[in-house]
């Protein structure tokens, strides 16, 4: 046996190991002394959190929980990254998306961080005549170019090149991806354009400018429709293996059609989830070369989206904080490229602030907290591994679905993605509306004087297709009622708060409340008594011993007071004159919808 040395940093080296199992049945103890009968296994799936339908997260992991080899940085199946030396101190791409032609803001993100543009072009964004005018004063040799044209990919790419050519830079020295995605845009849209001018564009790319790609695997239209990690993972790999078969089948062989490809994915607030997703993401494409005879070629180039489903319209603020932790969570997944997109991106056009706070978020998290010095940080950790390893198999096995529909074209057309993903985001939607699933700021701590966040109309966004979903939707339709009631009226829809007790008895639960009816747009009323309220509903709150003893009274009292509509905060009693009971856990936007109907709130 080896005997350290006594570095004096000892701390229960005199204690022996305690093993798994000693863990798992003092947990089970635990949970046995709060009334529930539970074996140990029982216990520990007691204690777990579901993230998405099919994945959980244990409450503890060891070495016993093992995954696949992730392998080395840059060798299959890319894992831990896609290129050998990982990251490097320089850190990721940081790709700003603008829709409008506005050079100077375009012009002011190269020159304060941004290293390459992502520019929607066409109909949905900047006028393709204007695409000159917007890359005035921008070295396409330096910047790297990526286009989202939709339909219109071929006139936008031969624009980009044309320009190129007239400023004189090399083929060689042309970077970006020119964005073709016909599904991408079936799936956004509801319409199709051919695929032939995207092979065309291919070729010319392999042939003419090595530093250029010609189409993106974009799982954004998924993800904001509702779907799961597992589901864009799907998504996406049957759409790059559906592109696969066309570019080889138009005169490519597997590597350069390959090469041919970008993936672009959304990175959440869920940390972990999206640092498992762009290391699954990996694997799986490297899977796929791999069946296709070229392993070496499985290298999968990514782009991270900060998620456009988990910003919010009220609290736009908060935006900053959730695009901070996603925009980490990609950069630790290993993402090549990342877009954060600005927190008033959901109000309109960004304004210049909003934009520097979302280029400079990459900024820090490169430059000051150092993130990209490391390879594949979350590497190595049992938790990580094994979500890495379960999410892969989720994301297979959708792909799997898929491919058994016919494809991903085929599968669109059935409408069979459509209603895989509006399941899952149905039970997300019942999460959201209990509030199991908080959003800060709108169902949790929301603001209800706080100053609304104007902003220039954006240009419309293509639709026709899969719907896009947010987290808030169901919060804000309730809030909107109450800001025209507001303008209408001159004030709020109110609910008095009856505290009943001491501040000990009472606070939990008046703050419980309070945050639950502002969620839906009632201000809450503390102060004075209720007939100065100028409410007519009211709230009991307070605990359970103190309702039994003054529940009924109090409800008479206020009953004769003019209260129409009285609540409890509280699980459901045998409580004479209540309405209505409040709890963690009620379908609070079915309870404040109501509650506005009945207060005749429309």
């Amino acid at each position: 046996m080896t005997v350290l040395p006594d570095d004096g940093l000892a701390l229960a080296a005199e204690f022996p190991d305690a093993t798994h199992e000693q863990w798992q049945h003092l947990v089970t103890g635990v949970l046995r002394k709060s009334g529930k009968e539970l074996s140990d296994d029982a216990a520990l799936d007691a204690l777990s959190t579901v993230l998405e339908p099919g994945l959980r997260t244990r409450p503890l992991y060891t070495a016993r929980d093992t995954a696949p080899e992730p392998g080395l940085p840059g060798f299959a199946p890319f894992v831990r990254g896609g290129r050998p030396e990982g990251a490097t101190a320089s850190g990721w791409d940081v790709r700003q998306r603008h829709t409008v032609a506005d050079n100077g803001a375009v012009l002011a993100d190269l020159e304060n961080g941004v290293t390459s543009l992502w520019l929607a072009v066409g109909a949905n964004g900047i006028p393709l005549a204007s695409l000159a005018h917007v890359l005035d004063g921008v070295y396409l040799d330096l910047a790297p170019i990526i286009l989202d044209a939709g339909a219109e990919v071929g006139p936008a790419a031969s624009e980009l090149l044309r320009l190129s050519t007239e400023r004189g830079i090399a083929p060689e020295s042309v970077r970006g991806n020119l964005g073709a995605d016909p599904l991408g845009h079936r799936a956004r849209t509801g319409r199709s354009f051919g695929i032939t001018p995207v092979t065309d564009l291919a070729r010319r790319c392999a042939e003419t400018y090595p530093g250029l790609r010609a189409l993106t695997v974009d799982a954004l239209p998924y993800h904001e429709a509702g779907g799961s990690a597992a589901q864009e993972l799907g998504c996406s790999l049957a759409t790059g293996v559906a592109y696969l078969r066309e570019l080889t089948g138009a005169g490519l062989n597997v590597e350069q059609a390959c090469g041919q490809l970008e993936f672009r994915y959304a990175a959440t607030a869920d940390q972990f989830l999206t640092v498992a997703k762009f290391r699954a993401a990996r694997r799986l494409w490297a899977r796929v070369a791999e069946v296709c005879g070229a392993p070496g070629a499985g290298a999968q180039v990514q782009h991270a989206v900060t998620s456009p489903v988990m910003m919010t319209r009220r609290d736009p603020w908060v935006n900053m904080l959730r695009t901070t932790v996603a925009t980490l969570a990609a950069g630790v997944g290993g993402a090549d490229a990342v877009t954060v997109l600005p927190f008033d991106v959901e109000l309109g056009l960004p304004d210049a602030f909003a934009r520097r706070i979302a280029r400079n978020t990459s900024t820090i998290l490169i430059e000051e907290s150092h993130l990209a010095r490391v390879i594949d940080p979350g590497g190595g950790s049992w938790y990580v591994e094994r979500l890495t390893d379960e999410l892969a198999l989720a994301g297979w096995e959708f792909f799997q679905r898929i491919e058994q529909a016919g494809g991903q074209e085929a599968a669109l057309e059935s409408g069979m993605i459509g209603e895989r993903l509006a399941e899952t985001w149905s039970v997300r939607s019942a999460k959201l509306a209990k509030r199991r699933e908080p959003i800060t700021g709108v169902s949790e701590f929301p603001h209800l004087t706080e100053k609304p966040v104007v902003r220039e109309p954006a240009p419309t966004p293509p639709s026709g297709g899969l719907p896009r979903v947010r987290r808030d939707e169901a919060y804000e339709a309730l809030r909107a009622r109450s800001d025209a009631h507001l303008a209408a009226t001159g004030a709020r829809p109110r609910i008095y708060l009856a505290a009943l007790g001491p501040a000990a008895a009472h606070t939990a639960r008046l703050t419980f409340a309070s945050n639950l009816f502002q969620a839906g747009g009632i201000e809450p009323v503390t102060r004075g008594s209720f007939a100065e309220s100028g409410a007519r509903a009211v709230c009991l709150c307070s605990s359970d011993a103190l309702y039994e003893e003054q529940a009924a009274a109090v409800v008479g009292e206020l009953r004769a007071a003019g209260a129409e509509e009285v609540f409890l905060a509280g699980r459901p009693g045998p409580y004479e004159g209540v309405d209505t009971y409040v709890f963690a856990g009620c379908d609070a936007v079915a309870v404040l919808s109501a509650t506005l109907d009945r207060m005749g709130v429309s």
